[in-house]
């Protein structure tokens, strides 16, 4: 892989970030990950209608048609920004194909008359509303080891359609249009992007792409997609070569890191090099966030992972995307926590940090519905949407990867300058984010030295710490005396939803042997008598009706505030903090369901669960 030429742009970027000021951020709510129609996976499943166009609509709070039920739907609040996300590889083929017939152009008789063939079975299988076994059998073989399955890769597509370029273009053009014709700077923020699918033996190695470049510049290219490599480094060095063309910025964010068999943050590329200071720094600067949280399962970790962490376990998503039901092994790679103190080994080993990322959270639906309220969850793939899908349609619900299994979430809260395309992504740069499992829950995190609780307290925070402290995705140079830094925390209940648990502190760092170790630390909770003898907390109570899913915030607080300071801190260890925050209690959507069905369903799911939120982290660097 040649040499990147953006890598000198990352110090003048951070510069430029720290001058955003506290007072000129708003937080916005949106939802990076978003497939239509268009993505051939969303129309195997029965999302024969929803376009881009609808998805911006309801995005924006409009009510819309379900594309596979026909009922009006309707979010009961707006979002601030969208990325519709549809895949590259294919992109509007397979609709296209079932409405239009196969594009010809350019093919030979012999892949004419396979076409043709291949029209008649998509036809017959949509009409039936059997398309997604279509789509099963061509699912790749698995793998134990991605890298050894990228060596033997061959893409063939979807296999039985040929590719159609001009259909793809096209797509791509009414994609981009949609996004320029919704976007509304200062009001909604129609952000054009696509998904890399790289899946090489089932190791997901997916990321969402997105970018600051409006419609007629993004029609200049046509989106990287898994069909011109499945190696990720492929992918950054396009990214570079097309912003430098087009002027723009792009940002490429990784997703389901916890099936990516501990290929998505290895200390080696999927071409088996060894990680070097150049990669991490390429690595670095087009991946600066992560998805933590989404419909197919949380990535932040894992019991095995985080054995001393009792809230480690939470909606496990245990299936990989290929064709038969190998068991689920959890592995370094495939998580958020154990990645970034992998991050901190390898900065200590090259010089440089290659998981410095910040985390949002977003749905990856494949409805063209931005859903992630458990009340309100609206499934993954359109033909679940129906409770009674979940029962029937995917066989036996204790081992099925689709309906209960999977997680009405999540959500990405920027803190941003403005409305904007462009100051979105710059937030993203900063890693000024943060993930929620959906609810909207606000999160301000600030640290520095010489900070105190009335400063937090005060009506002009953050302002009142600006020159002295650094937000969420920060990074904090040694102090002068060797002092802990204070880390001033805020966090507020969603109105709509449950109250607040308890708001937690994970630390990650290495020793003076240079082995990583974590912990976590409550730092504010609600309740004055939780505390128990070993300093844990009691579990807060669970307060919801079975028979309906309401939550009673007879327990829990609406707001939960921290002026913490590290007992274990130690000037010369490189570390980093984020914040998690726990909600009580609340109604899971697969609760909703059973509900709705009559109450003797089982589910194979736990009926309530404690949604959350986690924030980017602060890095902490010794001085040198």
């Amino acid at each position: 892989m040649k040499m990147m030429k953006k890598r000198c742009c990352i110090a003048v970027l951070a510069f430029a970030a720290a001058t955003v000021s506290a007072a000129d951020k708003q937080l916005l709510w949106g939802d990076t990950h978003l497939h239509t129609t268009y993505s051939s996976d969303a129309f195997a499943n029965n999302n024969l209608t929803a376009t881009p166009d609808v998805a911006y609509r309801f995005a924006k709070g409009e009510p819309v048609l379900h594309p596979y039920n026909g009922n009006r739907v309707q979010l009961e609040r707006p979002l601030d920004f969208l990325v519709v996300s549809d895949h590259a590889e294919f992109m509007g083929v397979v609709r296209s194909t079932y409405f239009n017939g196969i594009d010809n152009q350019g093919l030979d008789w012999i892949t004419q008359f396979k076409a043709w063939i291949a029209q008649i079975i998509l036809k017959d299988a949509v009409d039936d509303q059997t398309a997604r076994n279509l789509f099963v059998k061509i699912l790749p073989e698995p793998f134990d080891n991605p890298t050894d399955a990228a060596a033997v890769w061959e893409v063939s597509g979807v296999g039985w359609i040929p590719q159609q370029p001009r259909v793809e273009a096209n797509t791509w053009r009414d994609i981009t249009e949609a996004a320029d014709q919704h976007n509304r700077p200062g009001e909604f923020s129609a952000i054009i992007g696509w998904e890399y699918s790289s899946l090489p033996g089932g190791g997901n190695l997916h990321r969402v792409v997105m970018t600051d470049v409006d419609a007629p510049v993004a029609q200049s290219f046509i989106p990287f997609g898994l069909d011109q490599s499945v190696y990720p480094e492929d992918l950054w060095s396009w990214l570079d070569e097309v912003s430098a063309t087009t002027k723009g910025d792009f940002v490429a964010i990784p997703h389901n890191s916890n099936i990516s068999k501990g290929a998505m943050f290895s200390s080696k590329t999927l071409r088996g090099e060894p990680m070097t200071a150049e990669l991490a720094e390429t690595r670095r600067y087009w991946e600066p966030v992560v998805e933590i949280t989404q419909i197919k399962g949380d990535s932040e970790t894992h019991s095995r992972l985080s054995p001393a962490d009792p809230f480690a376990d939470f909606e496990n998503y245990p299936f990989y995307i290929q064709r038969d039901n190998t068991p689920y092994n959890p592995r370094v790679g495939d998580f958020v926590r154990p990645a970034m103190l992998r991050g901190l080994e390898l900065q200590a080993d090259i010089g440089v940090n290659p998981f410095q990322f910040g985390v949002i959270g977003s749905t990856d639906a494949h409805t063209a519905l931005s859903s992630a309220d458990e009340n309100n969850f609206l499934g993954k793939m359109a033909t679940d949407s129906i409770p009674a899908n979940k029962m029937v349609h995917w066989g036996d619900n204790a081992k099925s990867s689709f309906g209960w299994a999977m997680s009405a979430s999540g959500r990405a809260a920027v803190w941003a300058s403005e409305n904007s395309r462009s100051a979105i992504l710059a937030a993203m740069r900063r890693r000024e984010v943060y993930a929620t499992t959906g609810p909207r829950i606000g999160v301000r995190v600030y640290a520095g030295w010489g900070l105190s609780a009335n400063e937090l307290h005060a009506a002009d925070f953050p302002s009142n710490v600006a020159g002295r402290a650094v937000p969420m995705g920060g990074e904090l140079q040694a102090g002068l005396d060797g002092d802990a830094p204070t880390f001033l925390i805020e966090a507020t209940a969603d109105p709509s939803s449950a109250f607040l648990d308890r708001v937690q502190v994970v630390k990650g760092w290495l020793d003076d042997n240079g082995e990583s170790h974590e912990r976590v630390f409550d730092v504010s909770w609600a309740g004055d008598d939780r505390v128990l003898e070993d300093g844990s907390l009691r579990p807060v109570a669970d307060t919801v009706n079975l028979s309906t899913g309401a939550v009673d915030n007879s327990v829990g607080a609406p707001r939960l505030t921290a002026a913490w300071t590290d007992p274990s801190f130690e000037a010369q260890q490189s570390a980093f903090y984020y914040v998690r925050v726990l909600q009580i209690p609340s109604a899971r959507h697969s609760l909703y369901d059973k509900i709705a069905l009559g109450g003797d369903v089982d589910t194979h799911r736990p009926d309530t669960l404690q949604e959350r939120a986690y924030t980017s982290a602060i890095w902490y660097q010794p001085a040198k």
